[in-house]
């Protein structure tokens, strides 16, 4: 680095020109604004995180909800009321096409999927709150999957894939 004002050899650190006393100036970044820019895709990426975490939570609330209905109405006890005894339990439902045992053979394969789906949508959020370089894969996976789940997971898959996508979101992430 040199003096602005006589032009001698200025060292690094050096606050001042030891021949003119003139301040040093400190050198200038090689891409201007990257520091804004890179301040405000952090705070993208942190929304990001605490969307896919609300998302998660809702999803597996959602989804106990659901299986616990399923459960009840595919066990057939008398405990769930006198809906279970109606005259529609004995169409297609009660042994037919689709037996009622099957239902309940598929509800653990079901939940164990569900599990999965959960699990991970919040490592796509955790990966995503540290920063790390898993987590943005992670969370491409998960948005991808999510795209098929109208209307909220479509649109947080979509504005995943648009925040972690594309040559300068990628060289932003690697610098948080």
């Amino acid at each position: 680095m040199y003096c602005s004002g006589c032009g001698q050899a200025i060292e690094p650190g050096q606050g001042f020109c030891s021949q003119c006393g003139r301040p040093a100036v400190p050198p200038v970044s090689v891409v201007p604004g990257f520091q804004f820019q890179l301040e405000g895709y952090a705070a993208k990426i942190k929304t990001l995180s605490i969307v896919w975490f609300i998302y998660a939570g809702l999803s597996l609330a959602l989804s106990l909800a659901g299986l616990a209905f399923a459960s009840a109405f595919l066990s057939g006890h008398e405990m769930y009321g006198p809906w279970m005894h109606g005259h529609w339990m004995h169409g297609p439902w009660s042994g037919g096409l689709f037996p009622m045992w099957l239902g309940s053979a598929m509800l653990p394969f079901v939940w164990i999927f569900l599990f999965l789906r959960t699990g991970l949508v919040l490592a796509a959020a955790w990966g995503l709150w540290q920063r790390s370089q898993w987590g943005r894969i992670v969370a491409i996976v998960a948005a991808i999957l999510s795209l098929l789940k109208f209307p909220l997971g479509t649109a947080l898959g979509v504005w995943t894939l648009v925040v972690l996508l594309g040559n300068r979101n990628t060289a932003l992430y690697q610098q948080l």
